[in-house]
């Protein structure tokens, strides 16, 4: 099973980072507080997701409470905040749900992301990521960061599962 569209039928879970990969840039406010641009495709492609019956968890070295709220609203319950080592809350996800690692996508961009995707099923990364995070990349999207990399995956595992939208009646 080389072939990554292949590939994308065992897939029963996703797994993200949020900055680099759901956001591009990141602002502070005058409290310190990080604002994050994220694209409301990306959130759609989610809640299509959770709502087809697919786990999505996510996986940030950030606490704000705000990314939190967002992926609640989202249907997302697996929101791991304050992650330093993603491995150990990657591992807890896929056990809390009895996945193995290979029915997992994980979609990162930097350092922090590397272990959990050398593991994984499908490894993906924005067009935008670093290049060692990349070499490890089953997946590499045409889009970068904040910019639609996640809706890209997510309707690709979607259509290859056959629980996208059919507009074809």
């Amino acid at each position: 099973m080389d072939n990554f569209k292949e590939k994308l039928i065992k897939i029963k879970a996703m797994v993200f980072d949020v900055d680099g990969v759901f956001s591009d840039n990141v602002l502070l406010d005058s409290d310190g507080e990080l604002i994050r641009h994220m694209n409301v495709k990306d959130g759609f492609a989610v809640k299509t997701a959770t709502q087809r019956g697919f786990h999505i968890g996510i996986i940030t070295g950030g606490d704000s409470e705000s990314v939190r709220l967002r992926f609640q609203k989202l249907d997302v319950n697996d929101v791991y905040l304050r992650s330093f080592n993603k491995i150990v809350d990657f591992e807890d996800f896929c056990t809390k749900h009895n996945l193995t690692f290979d029915q997992v996508l994980y979609m990162g961009d930097d350092i922090p992301d590397y272990e959990i995707m050398t593991k994984v099923g499908i490894a993906a990364s924005p067009s935008d990521a670093i290049p060692e995070i990349h070499k490890v990349s089953h997946y590499i999207s045409h889009k970068k960061s904040g910019d639609g990399c996640v809706r890209d995956v997510i309707e690709q595992v979607l259509k290859a599962n056959g629980k996208w939208f059919n507009f074809e009646n």
